[in-house]
């Protein structure tokens, strides 16, 4: 396997998916659909890698049963990584870390809405400090790790915006625990990657954000330098969210989307975009993504 193919194992990133309700509930932590194209269940080869995902969405509101609400989000994420591994294993296990500082875009737009908002922030700062990689028998590999979304971003509902726009990034901090399956067979990739964002509760606002379960899913076949293949993501809220302990009606957020997959090989730099075409979303903002991305090695 080419060193700078298991460099883009990693895309652990960060959201551009603003809720319903823009005083409080702002963005899912993952980015959605950012990790379609990369095989999961691998960490790259000894080294350090920069990764950078730039991520494209102009979305919609939607309420529960799929109505579009007058909302539109214009956007741009750029996620740069930074992965290294030291080159030794943990309970039989290659071992990486890596840390992204994402920043964003964000123009939104529709009743009530003052114009000119538009706006570049800092998301939150995302850590993991262990991702844990298995080559089993069969062509089959298996990840697991934790990523840590610090409560640092440079707008938020705790220090909301003065143009009434939609703030950079959550007032809260959030666990992901996360794991990557793959099976690698004569240039295929089969990759399901799985993870759970729990927040915290924002303290600063007494909002409890849900917790989301997100999974990508990828289908890649190598053809000489060229990847082709498809893509698809979920994006499932699974309890309510609360606001001073009461559970809010109506706000349990889904969005599934599927497209296609395009990579290059140019040598030591590879480049990666995935198109996801919007099949429904509820109670959330949503629409067709692009992300590109580039993987770069260092040493």
């Amino acid at each position: 396997m080419k060193k700078i193919i298991c460099a883009s194992v990693l895309a652990s990133a960060l959201a551009l998916s603003a809720g319903g309700a823009f005083a409080e509930q702002l963005w899912n932590p993952h980015l959605r659909g950012t990790d379609e194209g990369l095989i999961a269940g691998m960490v790259p080869p000894k080294g350090v890698y920069f990764i950078n995902n730039s991520y494209f969405v102009s979305w919609k509101e939607y309420d529960g049963r799929g109505k579009y609400m007058g909302y539109k989000l214009d956007g741009y994420v750029d996620v740069p990584i930074v992965i290294w591994n030291p080159g030794f294993k943990v309970l039989g296990a290659d071992y990486a870390v890596a840390i992204a500082q994402p920043f964003d875009f964000t123009s939104l737009s529709g009743p009530g809405v003052a114009s000119g908002n538009g706006h570049w922030g800092t998301y939150n700062t995302v850590v993991v400090p262990g991702l844990l990689s298995w080559a089993l028998p069969g062509g089959f590999h298996v990840k697991t790790g934790l990523a840590v979304y610090v409560d640092d971003a440079s707008s938020s509902p705790a220090h909301p915006r003065t143009d009434g726009g939609v703030g950079s990034g959550n007032s809260f901090w959030t666990l992901e625990p996360r794991l990557g399956v793959s099976w690698l067979h004569d240039g295929w990739n089969f990759s399901v990657d799985l993870s759970f964002d729990y927040n915290l509760k924002d303290t600063k606002t007494n909002y409890d954000s849900g917790n989301i379960f997100n999974a990508e899913y990828t289908v890649t076949k190598n053809l000489g330098k060229w990847t082709v293949g498809l893509g698809a993501y979920q994006q499932n809220q699974v309890n309510k969210d609360k606001l001073n302990g009461v559970k809010l009606p109506g706000k349990t957020r889904l969005g599934y989307g599927m497209g296609p997959i395009l990579g290059y090989n140019f040598g030591p730099v590879s480049v990666e975009a995935t198109y996801n075409f919007n099949i429904t979303t509820h109670n959330d903002f949503g629409g067709n993504v692009m992300n590109v991305r580039l993987v770069v090695p260092l040493d």
